[in-house]
């Protein structure tokens, strides 16, 4: 598994609260979910490395 960096995150109240009842939905952490998205959204994208397609 890749090394994981922590950073820290602001967005709005609303954003987060809908990402958290998604990820409620989902079983995951509010993080996880987070992570989720973005890998999903790197990989449609064509931007993660090739090691992680």
């Amino acid at each position: 598994m890749a090394e994981r960096k922590p950073f820290l995150l602001r967005a709005d109240k609303e954003l987060l609260d809908a990402v958290q009842r998604w990820a409620d939905d989902e079983l995951r952490s509010l993080n996880g979910q987070i992570e989720f998205l973005l890998r999903e959204e790197l990989k449609r994208a064509g931007r993660l490395p090739r090691t992680e397609r």
